[in-house]
């Protein structure tokens, strides 16, 4: 009796290890603060419950530090199958040949559901093929302590056709920085870093409203852009203003505007800002599109969105469980409490946030009226790096001509380094 419960017992174990063999293993990179690290485990458990023989495996890599990371897997041979990734490096990612077209793999209802600045950023410009899918998209908006707006009898923007000039912009700034219990007219929020994505997510657009760019998307060269006059006199507007002290330092992090006493009246923020200086300060809160820095009004868009390598062995599961996420409530809840920017329309009809007449609805009107993606194109890492480093140059008092022109030179040569990274050099 005992040999025979032993030899059931074996048979039994070796069918537990041949099941748990037979599980399809899913590995997914993600990035992410602990709420959303939460969340997305919690989501990877409810689908492994509705897909039993599917292991999520859940890859984390800091914000900061998910570039480097995702290479590290490249080099090590380790691809995950699903990657988030942050929507400007998509070409470059392509390019290289990480990211197969998703299109065949995510449900169609998700597909027809993605608003049109959600399928640009997901799309790759040479072969106009979807790559990348997100629940929602981003913007960075002007926000405002209504007390002190109100003391200066400044006047609060409509909309997006109504924003602010430059000169009215510099004009409250100089008031403001007269006004008592105002220590710094407004927070550009250089306590993100020096050189993080913020620097050219948030600042590109201040040069693309004053009519230049970060690199010319015709001819793909960047000196004569870069280090054009346009470009010149909008960081040295930008320059001044820290050289007068109304900036707040990077020493002094990223809440001062919704901080005890309000020392920030001003807030060149993203959308996700607003709920926690909403939770502080309540109807003060002020909500209005960025200046028009020149002739045209400019706003950045582009978030973290979902790809399917190439490595991917399994790439129609993969694409189930991004299609699962992007549809599960719990996760649309957290990025509704955390003010997600809508990238698919039923999220926006349900996001009473940015629906007309809601507190960020001037930010749902910037993503059709203003929005301007950074450059799509594979020397991306090169372009960023650069203007990231023109920029800590500049706000340290350096030569600002100079600096961007030294930047335009460096992605140049990324550029032809690469041999104009084809098909991008025929694209002129």
């Amino acid at each position: 009796m005992g040999k025979r419960l032993l030899a059931l017992l074996a048979v039994s174990t070796a069918l537990i290890a041949v099941q748990a063999e037979a599980k399809t293993v899913i590995r997914m990179m993600h990035q992410g603060d602990p709420g959303w690290v939460s969340t997305f485990g919690e989501v990877a458990k409810r689908f492994e419950e509705a897909n039993p023989d599917v292991d999520i495996e859940l890859i984390y890599a800091p914000h900061d530090a998910y570039n480097e990371k995702f290479s590290a897997a490249v080099m090590a041979k380790q691809m995950p199958d699903i990657m988030e990734l942050d929507a400007p490096f998509l070409a470059n990612y392509v390019w290289s040949g990480y990211l197969q077209p998703i299109k065949p793999l995510i449900d169609k209802d998700i597909l027809e559901d993605m608003t049109g600045s959600n399928i640009a950023q997901g799309t790759y410009p040479i072969d106009k093929e979807l790559y990348a899918v997100g629940l929602t998209d981003s913007s960075v908006v002007l926000y405002g302590n209504r007390k002190y707006l109100e003391a200066i009898g400044a006047r609060i923007p409509k909309g997006v056709d109504d924003a602010w000039t430059r000169e009215e912009f510099e004009g409250y700034l100089e008031k403001l920085s007269k006004l008592g219990g105002v220590k710094w007219p407004i927070d550009t929020f250089r306590g993100y870093g020096i050189k993080t994505e913020w620097i050219t997510y948030a600042y590109g657009p201040i040069l693309q409203s004053a009519g230049c760019d970060l690199i010319d998307r015709n001819t793909w060269k960047s000196v004569g852009t870069l280090d054009s006059d346009p470009c010149v006199d909008a960081l040295t507007m930008m320059q001044k203003w820290v050289k007068n002290g109304w900036v707040v330092p990077q020493s002094s992090g990223t809440n001062q505007f919704f901080a005890e006493g309000h020392p920030a009246a001003l807030a060149f923020g993203g959308h996700w800002f607003y709920a926690e200086a909403a939770a502080s300060m309540k109807d003060d809160v002020v909500v209005m599109p960025l200046p028009k820095f020149g002739p045209k009004g400019a706003s950045p868009n582009g978030t973290w969105i979902w790809g399917i390598t190439t490595a991917s062995e399994h790439p129609e599961i993969a694409g189930k469980f991004v299609s699962f996420m992007l549809k599960d409530k719990e996760l649309r809840e957290h990025a509704k409490e955390t003010s997600g920017y809508p990238g698919l329309k039923s999220f926006a009809a349900d996001s009473p946030l940015y629906a007309p007449g809601g507190p960020m609805a001037v930010a749902f009107e910037q993503a059709s009226k203003t929005a301007i993606a950074r450059p799509p194109h594979p020397a991306y890492p090169a372009i960023t790096s650069a203007f990231m480093g023109a920029v800590d140059e500049i706000f340290n008092g350096g030569d600002v001509k100079a600096a961007l022109t030294a930047a335009a030179e460096k992605i140049d040569e990324d550029i032809e380094e690469n041999d104009g990274y084809p098909p991008f050099d025929e694209q002129q």
